[in-house]
């Protein structure tokens, strides 16, 4: 149970950027000028609020306590025309494939997909200028300067997609996390219950030779899962960041058309786009299949998917499910 509290995809934060220092109404004097000019400096920009990728971590828990976080401000312009140092800049690292958005808006601020990507989530206030700035032919001696920008106050929603090659969909039981402990050195927690996969679990599956891709066992759907029944959104929200779907059914299901329908639909009714994916269908549990019950199931199968029988405890059909996500992912 500590890999579910530890895996933490959804934090909302109070970001709070840095105050821009305020400009130096500031004049030059020294032992040989009782009454120079202008020469007050800039102030520093107030500190930035940055998301950084990085790829070693998996989750968002380093962030889930931390419900404020507050960057300094921005030092004032002086004299001799020095400028005010910049408020240092608050980095929160983060994993690929995390979604930054605004609480109130909903609106999409970035998402972060390679190692090292930065995005400034709040932008520090700019630092006033200096009455240097403001000399003219006919105002010679300013004796004002700009006060710094306000830092901005804003709640913001992090929310982590799990990047994969191929995303398992199927219903709670479906046998996807027996297929994943078999294909890669994953070791998912399995039972006969619905809901066993709380959290997505993420194996490197090897294929002929040295080459290799990224399986990602994520929590079943359920039936009406796009309106948030079940584990609803937090599914599908990991689904969006699988480039090939695997639908996972049961052989022994009632109606595998339908129940394909079923899943196709809460895909479609969650994020239309995601229908625009490659797809593979995998039957399940077909070592109680014999060649000729195979033939009469062909007619149930819906037509427009390609699919192909296999049973994870009695290996059989892994190769041939490989090669067919393969050729997807490539094509």
């Amino acid at each position: 149970m500590a890999e579910n509290r530890n895996f933490v995809d959804y934090v909302k934060i109070c970001c709070r950027s840095g105050k821009g220092g305020a400009g130096a109404a500031h004049f030059l004097r020294d032992k040989t000028t009782a009454k120079g000019g202008p020469d007050g400096g800039d102030g520093g920009r107030g500190g930035h609020i940055i998301l950084r990728g990085n790829k070693q971590l998996w989750t968002l828990l380093h962030l889930k306590y931390r419900k404020h976080v507050i960057a300094k401000p921005g030092e004032n312009g002086r004299g001799s025309l020095m400028s005010g140092a910049f408020g240092e800049d608050i980095i929160l690292e983060v994993p690929l494939g995390t979604i930054a958005k605004d609480a109130e808006t909903g609106i999409v601020d970035c998402e972060i997909t390679e190692d090292g990507e930065e995005y400034i989530l709040t932008a520090g206030g700019r630092g006033g200028w200096g009455n240097n700035h403001f000399k003219s032919a006919t105002n010679q001696i300013p004796r004002y300067a700009q006060p710094g920008e306000p830092g901005r106050e804003e709640w913001k929603i992090l929310e982590l997609k799990v990047l994969a090659d191929v995303g398992l969909v199927g219903f709670p039981n479906a046998g996807k996390s027996t297929l994943l402990s078999v294909v890669s050195a994953a070791k998912p927690k399995i039972a006969s219950y619905a809901f066993t996969t709380l959290v997505p679990n993420l194996g490197i599956v090897s294929y002929r030779g040295d080459r290799s891709f990224i399986m990602a066992d994520i929590p079943g759907i359920i039936e009406n899962a796009h309106e948030g029944k079940g584990l609803g959104h937090r599914f599908l929200r990991h689904i969006e960041r699988n480039s090939t779907l695997l639908f996972m059914i049961a052989v022994d299901s009632d109606d595998i058309r339908k129940e394909y329908q079923v899943l196709l639909n809460e895909l479609k009714e969650y994020n239309p786009e995601l229908l625009h994916k490659p797809r593979v269908l995998a039957l399940t549990k077909s070592d109680m299949l014999d060649d000729e019950l195979k033939e009469l199931l062909q007619e149930e199968l819906p037509t427009e998917i390609s699919h192909v029988f296999i049973s994870s405890i009695a290996q059989k059909g892994l190769m041939e499910l490989k090669d067919l996500l393969w050729r997807k992912m490539n094509s």
